[in-house]
């Protein structure tokens, strides 16, 4: 079409210079024997045409696909779906400006099929896993097979070779419910998630260090797991307002959401007869009347420094680019 802009090819570059392509090629990548003055005319040349290599063939060039695979849990739902959304994010946005571009796959603890064809038919250069299980055979798998990857997730215990970056959950854990034993509160009841998910060890350890801190035992009857229903809930919620509890401490915001539902049908003043606190804040919360105690974390911040330690194991410099993950306690009406 007349007046569209020429692309201009490595064919170009090498003619224009009176070189091989192969040399054009050493000179953009950095590697094999190439005189540093050829180098500088060739690096001239370029940026005098506007020339971008071709991603694939730089990729084919140094043994790269310049993509990532991102490790989404199948049984995702509504209860994480802001914390893998936001994440995904800060991982996309980080990738996109190296270059590298995000496959996502959906695994689960034992099933990931979709993870093997990513790494036996070479589609990624490292993986990102974005949710850290107890004994993950994904782990195993990938370890297996030498492939570069990052845990998003504390893992359960030391772990040789296996790189990993989390939120500082149990510390925020211990700190919220260190305030509320400040407070005064003695009878505080905690409600979590799946105990698979090494993140809700993480916010029991947190929970039972502020008990320590206070010297009192955290009591085993007023903590209940695995809740992923309302029915579960519900029961929960009876026991909870049975055994005198003064206040509850939530997981997380789809959990505390619940929660709330069920005081509410049970005509429940909060903070009156029950105070409440999450571990994971959200819009919902912040909106609650009253409104809801919380943490908030960074995870967008997460979701890039996961990305810059794989970029940096991927060979990409990513010195100055890890940016620090602190929380904030949010301090609201429903512990007042």
């Amino acid at each position: 079409m007349e007046g569209e802009k020429k692309r201009y090819t490595i064919d170009d570059v090498a003619r224009e210079l009176g070189i091989s392509k192969t040399t054009v090629s050493r000179a953009i990548s950095g590697k094999g024997r190439i005189s540093q003055a050829t180098r500088e005319r060739v690096l001239a040349c370029i940026e005098r045409f506007d020339y971008r290599p071709n991603v694939i063939a730089k990729g084919l060039a140094q043994s790269k696909t310049y993509n990532i695979g991102l490790l989404l849990p199948v049984d995702d739902s509504e209860i994480d779906f802001p914390f893998f959304k936001e994440c995904m994010s800060g991982i996309c946005e980080k990738a996109s400006q190296h270059n590298y571009d995000v496959i996502i796959s959906m695994v689960d603890g034992k099933d990931f099929a979709q993870l093997e064809r990513l790494i036996s038919n070479r589609k990624v250069d490292g993986v990102i896993v974005t949710r850290a299980l107890v004994n993950s055979a994904v782990r195993t798998y990938l370890k297996e097979k030498k492939a570069p990857f990052v845990v998003i997730g504390t893992p359960e215990a030391e772990e040789k070779g296996l790189l990993w970056i989390d939120n500082q959950n149990r510390e925020g854990s211990r700190e919220l419910t260190g305030i509320l034993l400040m407070k005064g509160l003695r009878r505080l009841a905690v409600l979590g998630g799946s105990r698979t998910h090494l993140v809700t060890k993480s916010r029991i350890q947190g929970y039972e260090d502020a008990h320590r801190d206070y010297h009192l035992k955290a009591d085993e009857g007023l903590m209940f797991m695995d809740m992923d229903s309302y029915v579960k809930m519900a029961q929960a919620t009876d026991q909870i307002l049975e055994s005198g509890a003064d206040g509850v401490v939530c997981m997380d915001h789809y959990i505390t959401n619940m929660l709330l539902g069920c005081l509410r049908e049970r005509d429940v003043e909060i903070p009156q007869r029950l105070r409440v606190a999450s571990l994971y804040d959200s819009a919902l919360l912040e909106c609650h009347n009253p409104a809801i105690t919380s943490l908030h974390f960074n995870t967008k911040n997460l979701g890039r420094n996961a990305c810059c330690l794989l970029l940096e194991q991927l060979g990409e410099c990513v010195n100055g680019e890890i940016m620090p993950l602190n929380y904030q306690v949010i301090l609201r009406e429903s512990t007042k």
